[in-house]
């Protein structure tokens, strides 16, 4: 078992905890005019694994997130990455599968089907489907391709011998995402979820049969599968259980418990299951016809296990930019970073972005690059999960970290960072960071995981280590934006609960919740039909928030009432204040408004900043003389002059 990585991976980072940038920085921004902006180079690169596949004794692997994604070649015999072969579409790879001699790659967002000759190296597209995701693919033994697709959730089949694809419908009714996949010689079997069904189709006639066993039922997701010729596993969250079916009989099965909330992978071999767990990044095994779980131990501690494959009698698991090698005869473990044997980095769609005054933190997958303003270095530290959100008080930086919502602490030098608390409550996605100078407390608001009901408002206490959380705060909405006052934290909703969920109301909410008495105060709809509202900022006398279509308003606090509304860009963002005016994005261009006229002015254009998922991000230097964000894929500051 090798030791924790979570270190920064360049340099060590030097400062101390000040918050303001230095003198030539400052001078630098009040020389400039304002909406100036200056490339700060690529925001976050990494080499975040989805999948992978062995042909012989190569491992291939594809990338997600990456600009452009990738699938490198692992050479067992070499210890080497010899080869890489772009993929031209899609925000990343989550889906592989092997057909002889051929990789079969499953791209997302958009989705389409390649088919990688790795005797040729030759790369072609065979398949494009109207489809959000590409979960998983898998082969069957004569050779045909299963497509685990998503929203709505189905499976399609693709026979790589007419170039035909045939569709097989939709899974379950209502049901968002078939996670999973696997195929025999006469079925395909199908993990689904926000509500766990495990569907067995028969690859001739199409029919359809839910063989989930009923001690199963409630849960999210069956979100791995793997098949031997006579037995299923499948990992089930969010319980983190391994089930153990017998195929020709789905009533002869068992269900494994690990104290895990997730099994992100499983694998059948010599007689065992195979499986890796989370948040532990544990790996397991237990014998098919009995016994008890054993735990073989953690290479990556709360790394997630994409895939688990065989290969010459050992079991290997792909991580992010690495893989693990378990000997099933003695039940070691060796961990093998990939980017340090070749595997090509590239820029990743960054989550978030922060500024403490000295130093910006850029969140992505598997942690966050780290850029200091007077150096111009930039350094990464390794979280296992993706930062959110993320906030300076006084010396430390708070991240909020998807999955779990889970929130970490980081001191400028430190190599890792700790982890205080773990939300719970069926949490997923943290959306925003606050702190409220007079109780001393700091707020994150948080999405609950496909398929749950009701955010949660999660409340940490510096000083005492205390952490609370407080689901529903408001009913049937997530909490997203947040703003801290005098002891009241204003909250800004988003109508989507966990995804794969319809939403059951249909405006956002701006909510008032004292964090002394600890109870909701009141809540309104400031504008007919906003999903969202993922910006909130204050003054003295109004709080401001910006929705998901860009449009801006005012609430009184005196009056209790929206007062004024103006449209501003496309979409809505991140929102700040500086004195009488605020700042705000929508990923092309950043927007000035002055909050005495009401009146919108575009400061920068054609930024064409490319985020992962949701709304694009803004962060303000707590100097106040700039605002960072995203050119393409590069960070950039932009100077702004307030009033």
């Amino acid at each position: 078992m090798v030791a924790r990585r979570h270190l920064l991976q360049a340099a060590a980072l030097t400062g101390g905890a000040a918050l303001l940038p230095s003198a030539p920085a400052h001078a630098q921004a009040a020389a400039e005019p304002e909406g100036t902006v200056t490339d700060l180079g690529p925001a976050s690169v990494t080499t975040p694994l989805g999948n992978g596949e062995f042909v012989g004794s190569v491992l291939y692997a594809g990338t997600r997130g990456l600009s452009p994604n990738l699938v490198g070649g692992y050479d067992l015999a070499a210890d080497a990455v010899t080869s890489h072969t772009d993929i031209p579409s899609g925000i990343g790879v989550w889906a592989m599968c092997r057909v002889g001699t051929d990789v079969y790659v499953g791209t997302h967002s958009r989705s389409d089907l390649y088919r990688l000759d790795t005797v040729t190296g030759v790369l072609d597209r065979v398949g494009a489907y109207p489809y959000h995701f590409i979960w998983n693919l898998a082969s069957a033994p004569d050779g045909k391709v299963y497509l685990a697709i998503s929203e709505p959730g189905r499976v399609v089949e693709y026979d790589p011998a007419t170039g035909e694809s045939r569709d097989l419908g939709v899974t379950v009714d209502g049901e968002a995402y078939v996670r999973s996949i696997a195929a025999d010689e006469t079925t395909v079997y199908a993990g689904v979820g926000a509500h766990a069904h495990l569907i067995a189709i028969d690859r001739a006639t199409g029919a359809k049969r839910d063989i989930l066993p009923a001690a199963l039922a409630g849960r999210d997701f069956v979100a791995s599968l793997t098949l031997s010729d006579t037995h299923l596993a499948g990992g089930i969250s969010s319980n983190g259980e391994v089930l153990v079916l017998n195929k020709a009989d789905p009533t002869d099965h068992r269900v494994l418990a690990t104290g895990e909330k997730y099994v992100t992978s499983v694998l059948i071999h010599g007689g065992y299951v195979y499986f890796a767990g989370r948040p532990s990044g544990m790996l397991y095994r237990c014998a098919i016809d009995g016994g008890t779980v054993e735990a073989l131990g953690v290479a990556q501690p709360e790394a997630a296990t994409h895939r688990l494959l065989v290969r010459d009698g050992l079991v290997y698991g792909v991580q992010d930019g690495a893989i693990v090698v378990v000997d099933p005869a003695d039940r070691s473990l060796r961990y093998v970073n990939l980017v340090q044997r070749g595997f090509r980095a590239a820029p990743e769609e960054p989550m978030s972005v922060h500024s403490d005054g000295r130093r910006v933190y850029v969140g992505g997958k598997g942690g966050a690059d780290i850029h200091d303003l007077a150096t111009g270095t930039r350094t990464r530290l390794g979280i296992p999960g993706e930062p959110k959100t993320a906030l300076t008080v006084r010396d430390a930086t708070y991240l909020g970290v998807y999955t779990q919502a889970l929130l970490y602490r980081h001191r400028a030098g430190e190599p890792e960072a700790t982890l205080l608390a773990r939300t719970g409550n069926q949490q997923d996605r943290p959306r925003d960071l606050a702190y409220d100078e007079a109780t001393g407390l700091i707020a994150m608001t948080t999405q609950p995981e496909p398929g749950h009901l009701n955010g949660t408002l999660a409340l940490y206490a510096p000083r005492t280590g205390r952490f609370d959380t407080y689901r529903p705060v408001v009913e049937r909405q997530s909490l997203y934006a947040v703003t801290c006052r005098a002891g009241v934290a204003y909250l800004g909703t988003n109508i989507q609960e966990g995804l794969g969920l319809p939403p059951v109301t249909t405006t956002a909410r701006l909510a008032a919740f004292d964090l002394r008495s600890r109870r909701l105060c009141w809540q309104v709809e400031p504008v007919p039909g906003a999903k969202v509202i993922p910006g909130l900022a204050h003054t003295a006398l109004a709080v401001y928030g910006i929705t998901d279509s860009g449009v801006l308003f005012e609430y009184d606090l005196l009056r209790r009432k929206v007062t004024r509304t103006t449209k501003v860009g496309a979409r809505g963002a991140d929102l700040h204040i500086v004195r009488r005016v605020a700042y705000t994005t929508d990923g092309n261009a950043v927007y000035k408004i002055d909050l005495v006229t009401f009146t919108v002015t575009t400061i920068t254009d054609g930024l064409a900043g490319e985020w992962f998922g949701g709304e694009p991000k803004l962060a303000l230097d707590p100097s106040r003389r700039a605002l960072f964000g995203l050119k393409e894929r590069n960070l950039v500051r932009i100077t702004i002059a307030g009033h």
